[in-house]
């Protein structure tokens, strides 16, 4: 079987169509071929460094079945702007014993030669996919930075209309009378004390006043919509409170005139009891905002109070939970908040439920508290850390020597195969000169696959060892949900016996 594979760029609107890439790969079918069943594969407004394409996937599956005896394609890059996919579906063509032929280059890729060729002509063209996304990356933060709306979700209480802004034309936000309307009876109500999300969620319900856009509020979309700056009458007040939290204020402080909505846009590394924008600009836009922002900013201090109380309450059990076992009955024993004594201190302990549910065992003759059973495990879970680290460290040292030589060996391969390639390009490129080095080139390629294959082993158990490190210096500071994380994997179980003493069973 033929195939005929044709991807037309996402990236370039004016690149070659499928229509005429397909005429070009049939040009290339010989005489001979003519008989032979031809099937083709279009994937229209691709990327290059997207493999994922249902086209050329239907076309994987038939050459991973031995269906297909050769691929025609326009140009290389038609099936990948990757080098390493590129290289990868090469190789993949290759065990299946399929010919890869190119419409636009014409050279033989079995041999050294060819290989090299195929390898410089992917180096640019993914050069190119890697240039236009940049461009194209640029382009969009520039747009950003002169206040154009950039897209995504269309924000509840606003529609697109088109406007003309820097003399180019685009589109912006207007608000939608009734759905704005709504919007600040939202922020109004959430400003109250001492109202919830889920408070406000339920008294929305109780009104009736569901989104006039026949959808349903959920406090995720609640939360989502109060924490959003397209609303708000952007003033300095609202640039003081961006900058304390570190975010990038891409427009200059004149703007923040407390008329315009703003915009956030970049990734958010922060968590709910460190906030850190900084990898976060903010810009204002040239739509009305349409919350006042004492209210706005009132509700930000709210849902940043409402995070803060959530993860004081959110660790009530311990991060041993699971795991502590009633060496009497077998039965789990759970965390118990226990009374409150004279200064109003109330304290964790384990109690047994074959003891609390079940009623089939006394339980131990003393009290565990959780405190003094975490500190316990805590110790004992950093020494054997240690353990592990030192193990480490005298394992790295020998990985780091093997390690080493393997490198010299694939950089003498590598020497070796420049100096066949120079002798080819030298040598006139007379056919028995050529079938010896191509053997030669053969050998030397196994060889350093082979010396490449055992240096990927050394290196993953180097980067196993950096993982145990930096669990070592991580411990005495690990949070909660860390220490939980630890414990699952090394503890198999904390035997209790009847007198308090104590036995810990390791997974490792």
């Amino acid at each position: 079987m033929l195939v005929l594979y044709a991807r037309k760029s996402v990236e370039r609107e004016n690149s070659i169509s499928c229509e005429t890439q397909i005429a070009y790969c049939k040009a290339m079918i010989k005489p001979e071929e003519q008989g032979e069943k031809v099937v083709t594969f279009v994937d229209n407004g691709f990327s290059g460094g997207n493999v994922n394409r249902e086209g050329f996937q239907d076309m994987m599956k038939l050459v991973r079945r031995g269906k297909v005896r050769k691929v025609i394609v326009y140009k290389l890059d038609r099936i990948s702007r990757s080098l390493s996919d590129f290289m990868r579906i090469l190789q993949e063509f290759r065990e299946h014993h399929v010919e890869f032929v190119s419409s636009q280059e014409s050279f033989d890729t079995s041999s050294p030669y060819g290989d090299l060729i195929v390898k410089i002509l992917m180096v640019f063209a993914e050069f190119e996919r890697t240039s236009t996304i940049n461009r194209v990356t640029q382009a969009y933060a520039h747009r950003s930075e002169m206040g154009f709306y950039m897209g995504g979700r269309q924000p509840y209480g606003f529609e697109l209309m088109p406007a003309v802004l820097h003399n180019i034309k685009t589109k912006k936000l207007h608000p939608i009378p009734a759905q704005a309307e709504q919007v600040r009876y939202l922020f109004q109500v959430y400003a109250r004390e001492p109202v919830s999300l889920r408070r406000l969620l339920d008294t929305l319900i109780a009104e009736g006043k569901q989104p006039l856009n026949g959808s349903h509020w959920t406090t995720a979309k609640l939360s989502t919509l109060l924490k959003n700056p397209i609303y708000v009458k952007a003033d300095s007040d609202v640039y003081d409170y961006f900058q304390r939290h570190g975010t990038q204020i891409v427009s200059d402080i004149s703007l923040f005139t407390g008329e315009c909505g703003a915009q956030l846009y970049g990734r958010t590394k922060h968590d709910s009891s460190n906030p850190d924008w900084s990898d976060m600009k903010l810009v204002v836009l040239s739509h009305p905002g349409i919350v006042a922002s004492d209210i706005w900013l009132q509700c930000q201090r709210k849902l940043e109070q409402n995070r803060q109380i959530t993860n004081s309450f959110s660790n009530p059990t311990s991060w041993l939970a699971g795991k502590v076992i009633c060496g009497k009955c077998g039965h789990t024993m759970t965390t118990v908040k226990g009374k409150a004594n004279q200064v109003g201190e109330a304290r964790r302990y384990f109690n047994c439920t074959g003891k609390s549910h079940k009623k089939i065992c006394t339980g131990p003759k003393v009290s565990i508290y959780a405190e003094d059973l975490e500190d316990m495990v805590s110790q004992c879970i950093g020494v054997k850390l240690a353990e592990f680290n030192r193990a480490g460290l005298h394992k790295r040292k020998e990985d780091h020597g093997a390690l080493n030589d393997l490198k010299l060996k694939v950089k003498a391969i590598e020497q070796s195969e420049k100096q066949l390639l120079d002798t080819m390009l030298t040598g006139g490129f007379n056919q028995d000169l050529l079938a010896i080095v191509n053997q030669k080139a053969t050998q030397l390629k196994q060889d350093r696959i082979a010396l490449q294959s055992r240096m990927e082993e050394l290196l993953d158990l180097e980067r196993e060892t950096d993982d145990a490190i930096d669990l070592v210096k991580s411990w005495k500071r690990a949070d909660y949900t860390e220490k939980k994380a630890v414990a699952m994997i090394m503890l198999h179980q904390i035997r209790v016996r009847e007198d308090g003493s104590m036995q810990v069973i390791w997974n490792l």
